[in-house]
């Protein structure tokens, strides 16, 4: 019995220190499989890269982690007779034509295509490709998975099928990350970036003493800080999403359409971390929709997001459950393809 309860005990502290915390407030779609699934991943899973006719450097900060971090990970392999899928390194400037050009010579001079029309291929585009009448570009986009920056140009996405890198934000946060809310004294807070031209939402919102809006880094960490939610006009603001989760600052995104692009959609829910609002009816309206959440529902949102703010950290040299092994989790939940036997490929 003592034997019994010792392993007992050393497997709870095994898990408790391998996988991130699991409570009631799990903002995961599915934790039971979430955990054994990602160990599986990381010992079997195997990704075959092919050489790009040029050399090329990716021109965005979670692009260039994002590759540099695959080319140094054990999930690469030389034999591509192993690989569950293929990657296609190609810069997100490249012409159609050439681009073109490149996917046909693979589909002639390698088998590996021609099994699945590309749907066993991933590639990485800033922006995301758009359609085309071209057959190369056709598969691509249409049974390739796409790697690319969130948020994504309309129309360059296809749900269920593509991903988006969590977004890296530029270097605001100078403080360390502490427990924020307990004693906050704004309902919301609004970071006003560099540049942006004043909207009828954000002089609605500065006009509201309720509402903390900033335009400083400084004012962004105090933001964070003293504010129960942070809002985020659903474009290039958004990326800053991910310290907003790190600082218990529950988002609140205003759109006016839904949004199929957010990253990580295979592992978190969205609804139990984040408040979605259209941008009708201005800050009363989204006075009125945070009304509704209170206590206990808030206290869960924000438990929830500060759990999963862990997945959104892009560290040099990845670290277990980051950003880049997410993405790797959501590239091995795609790995099931078909494959057709070489004999009945014409």
């Amino acid at each position: 019995m003592a034997i019994i309860t010792s392993l007992s005990i050393l497997l709870i502290l095994f898990f408790s220190l391998s996988t991130p915390s699991l409570s009631l407030t799990s903002p995961y779609l599915s934790p039971t499989t979430l955990f054994p699934d990602y160990q599986k991943m990381l010992n079997s899973f195997r990704i075959y890269i092919y050489t790009p006719p040029k050399p090329f450097t990716f021109t965005t900060p979670s692009e260039s982690l994002f590759h540099s971090s695959l080319l140094n990970s054990s999930f690469l392999t030389q034999n591509p007779n192993q690989a569950h899928l293929f990657f296609v390194p190609f810069p997100s400037d490249q012409s159609k034509r050439s681009l073109s050009r490149h996917l046909r010579d693979l589909r002639i001079n390698l088998p590996y295509w021609n099994r699945t029309l590309g749907a066993d291929h991933f590639f990485v585009s800033r922006a995301g490709v758009a359609f085309e009448s071209d057959r190369n570009l056709v598969e691509l986009k249409k049974n390739s998975v796409q790697i690319s920056c969130f948020p994504t140009t309309s129309g360059n996405f296809i749900p269920h099928k593509d991903i988006t890198l969590p977004p890296m934000s530029p270097s605001l946060l100078s403080l360390p990350h502490a427990p924020v809310n307990e004693t906050a004294r704004f309902v919301g807070f609004y970071y006003k970036r560099s540049g942006e031209n004043e909207s009828i939402l954000v002089n609605e919102l500065n006009g509201d003493p309720e509402f903390l809006v900033g335009s400083e880094p400084s004012d962004y960490v105090e933001g964070l800080r003293r504010s129960k939610f942070c809002l985020f006009v659903y474009g290039d603001d958004v990326v800053l999403i991910g310290e907003a989760l790190t600082f218990g600052c529950v988002p609140v995104v205003i759109t006016d359409r839904p949004i199929q692009d957010l990253p990580l959609m295979d592992v978190v829910r969205w609804s139990d971390i984040a408040v979605f609002v259209g941008t009708g009816g201005g800050v009363e309206r989204v006075k009125e929709v945070l009304s509704r959440i209170g206590g206990d529902q808030y206290e869960r949102m924000r438990e929830s997001g500060v759990t999963a703010s862990q997945h959104f950290i892009w560290n040099a040299s990845p670290l277990p459950y980051d950003a880049f092994h997410m993405v790797m989790y959501q590239l091995w939940l795609r790995r099931h393809t078909i494959r057709y036997a070489r004999s009945e490929v014409v």
